[in-house]
């Protein structure tokens, strides 16, 4: 029984889904370690292929209900290490880029400093018992983040900004741009989000502790009468 046991649980955390989300994990490692050598191509194919993965573990996870708790915490870590990363080494790679048309350092600030404040008020309110699950503005902010860091990957292949087609200029302007707006608003959206459920925590501990302390209250009373 022990041994079935086991091997259930190990069929649980080698998955599909999981083991897609360490092989992305593992090519974001590869992916900001080849970015500083000049390498944007194979960057931009092993990140287009990485971006994918995220796609296909969740609607496998979904369709055959392999969602695991595992899951739940490797697939998000995968993403922001893939997208926080790529941010901040063409943050560098873009440094002589018009700022308005790169990936610039202050935007990689708050690209990973979202990402850790949400992190934080995830663990806080799941730990506590509340939903925190993802909301539509987080998803898009990831799609735009993903068309940023592809086209800054695009734009880096030519000699400077006026060698390369429009549309990738174009691209990447829109998306940087909308990347950071999403970014900007989804992590609002959470702070929005985390701050009723605190209220509405404490709001709950108040009745309760205001029915206990009537209780205790009309038992004392009980008590008295007899």
């Amino acid at each position: 029984m022990s041994t079935d046991s086991a091997t259930r649980k190990q069929s649980q955390i080698l998955n599909v889904p999981n083991i897609l989300s360490m092989i992305r994990l593992f090519m974001a490692f590869i992916v900001v370690g080849v970015i500083p050598f000049s390498a944007y191509q194979l960057a931009l194919v092993l990140f287009v292929v990485a971006a994918s993965t995220d796609w296909i573990d969740g609607w496998w996870a979904r369709k055959f209900d392999q969602v695991t708790q595992l899951g739940r915490i490797l697939d998000p870590f995968c993403d922001k290490m893939i997208i926080c990363g790529t941010y901040i080494v063409l943050a560098v790679e873009m440094r002589d880029y018009p700022w308005y048309i790169s990936i610039s350092g202050w935007m990689a600030v708050v690209v990973v400093g979202r990402e850790m404040l949400v992190t934080a008020l995830r663990s806080f309110i799941e730990q506590s018992g509340g939903d925190f699950s993802a909301k539509m503005a987080g998803k898009l902010k990831m799609v735009f983040q993903c068309i940023a860091v592809a086209a800054s990957l695009v734009m880096l292949t030519y000699t400077d900004v006026n060698a390369s087609p429009k549309w990738v200029y174009y691209i990447l302007l829109v998306s940087v741009w909308l990347a950071l707006a999403l970014t900007l608003y989804s992590g609002a959206e959470y702070v929005i989000a985390a701050a009723k459920f605190v209220k509405s925590a404490q709001r709950d501990d108040g009745v309760t502790q205001h029915e206990n302390k009537a209780a205790g209250e009309a038992n004392e009373a009980n008590q008295g009468e007899k």
